[in-house]
Order: structure tokens, then sequence, then C-alpha cells
């Protein structure tokens, strides 16, 4: 055998080596992605379930989200903490969303979400001058996905919050 032959087969050893460490890495970073969906999908439940339960807990709160917002004239703290609700809501569905587009979260997590606020509180006129707070902040595409789900093509540019007479005084 000469030399030549033989540095041909450590060539060919180095080479299936090669496609073994690829073969093996590419299992690993799969075997990683899943661990990190399972673990995100894990903390979007453990998200909601939080919020449920602490509502659950303050009765003060509970008696507030049973009101019939629509209908019932809220205190200015009432109207605060109920903004900062459906923003927290808004968060929560902005960062679904966007784990659903990169794949690192499953559609059932946000419909769960969209529910909730299909529910009523996107009816609500301070839920819509939220909305248009937070409209400038998101991609096109979220915004017309979201209004289509949420307003089904209902005119919402007229509700601004800071010509609301019930931020008066506190938007400047």
């Amino acid at each position: 055998m000469n030399w030549e032959a033989v540095g041909a087969v450590g060539e060919l050893i180095g080479a299936i080596g090669l496609f073994v460490s690829i073969f093996y890495l590419a299992v690993q970073v799969n075997q990683q992605n899943e661990i990190t969906r399972a673990q995100f999908g894990f903390s979007l439940s453990q998200r909601l379930y939080e919020r449920f339960f602490k509502t659950a807990q303050d009765s003060k709160f509970c008696e507030l989200l049973s009101r019939d917002w629509a209908n019932t004239e809220l205190e200015g703290s009432e109207r605060w903490q109920a903004g900062m609700y459906i923003n927290t809501l808004f968060v929560d569905i902005f960062d679904t969303y966007d784990k659903i587009e990169i794949g690192m979260a499953d559609k059932i997590q946000l419909q769960m979400r969209m529910n909730l606020l299909k529910s009523g509180i996107m009816k609500l006129d301070q839920a819509k001058m939220l909305w248009n707070l937070w409209k400038p902040t998101r991609p096109t595409q979220f915004t017309q996905w979201f209004e289509n789900e949420v307003f089904d093509g209902e005119d919402i540019t007229e509700f601004n919050l800071s010509e609301s007479p019930h931020s008066t005084g506190f938007i400047r």
C-alpha cells in the first residue's frame, strides 16, 4: 500500500467524520429548538394561569372585571386599572403573535387570548383608544390581522385617547 492510498483513506475517514459531526450538530440544534419552543409554550400558559389566579384572589379587581364597563361609569382609578388590564392583554397578544411568526409558539396560544379580547373588551371606547395608541408600534401585517380579527372592518380612527373626556387632566 502506498502513501497516496493511505492519504486517500484518511481523507475519506475525515469526510465521513465531518458529515457525522454536522448531522449530529443539526440534530442537537433541532432538539434545542423544540425544547425552547416547549419552554415558551409553558411560559405562555403559566402567564395566563398566574393572571387568572391573581385575579381570582383580588375581590376588588374581580368586582371591577364583572361590571359592565360599557354601561357603567368607571371612576378615574378604575378606568386606569381597566386600561392597564387591557394594555396587559395587548402586550401578551403581541408577544404571542411574534413568537408564532418565528415558529416558537402554537396558534392555539394566540387563539385563547384573542377569544378573551373578542368577548367584549374591544367593543369599549377605552380599548379602541388604547389600541390606537399601540397601533403605530406594530408591523402593518399585525395591525391588519388584529383589526380584521377584532373590529371586523369597523373604523376606529375616531377613538383618540387624547381627545377623550375621560383622559382630560391625565394626558398632556
